[in-house]
């Protein structure tokens, strides 16, 4: 089962609360395991300015502000730019499929922070990771659904209602969902 470039949405029976109505796009996914960045959870108390104050970067008048999102409960103090595809940084980029990027060195936070870099981005603090075959095995227990990702969802600024959206771009009514699965 390939999941790099797919959206994994949390189902309400899913026992960890820090993934509780999470949206995860999975960055990559190889026999080693997987990783993926949480899409629709915002830091309310840290913002883009904050960072780049934090690293000496000086913001130029044209400077953008991209929102600032948990992106999981691995290595929380080391960011992620996820991005449209129509900006690279060479070898640092890893290429999401699906027509993303996803870039973790500051040369992405200058671009941005002087108006340039990708045309959509959020930066995500943390990255949700899993062992060799951990996503799988939480796939068969039912505690994600696995969709195809679309950039108007992953870079809305809709944060809170990106689980709704991906549920029902699904053909999925959230409410009917219940917290107890079963198996066929």
């Amino acid at each position: 089962m390939e999941l790099a470039g797919k959206l994994m949405v949390a189902m309400p029976a899913l026992g960890d609360e820090r993934f509780a109505r999470s949206v995860i796009l999975v960055c990559a996914h190889t026999d080693e395991g997987a990783m993926g960045l949480i899409i629709n959870k915002p830091l309310p108390d840290f913002s883009f300015a904050d960072l780049l104050e934090q690293l000496n970067i000086t913001p130029g008048d044209r400077g953008r502000d991209i929102r600032v999102h948990f992106g999981g409960p691995v290595e929380r103090g080391r960011g992620f730019v996820l991005h449209s595809s129509d900006y690279t940084s060479g070898h640092a980029t890893t290429q999401v499929q699906g027509g993303f990027g996803m870039t973790a060195t500051i040369d992405v936070l200058e671009a941005l922070a002087k108006g340039g870099g990708p045309r959509q981005a959020l930066l995500a603090l943390g990255y949700a990771g899993w062992g060799p075959g951990q996503l799988e095995h939480e796939i068969g227990r039912n505690d994600w659904l696995v969709t195809d990702p679309a950039e108007d969802l992953v870079f809305s600024v809709q944060d809170s209602g990106k689980w709704v959206a991906a549920l029902r771009r699904m053909g999925i009514d959230p409410i009917s969902l219940s917290p107890l699965a079963g198996h066929a």
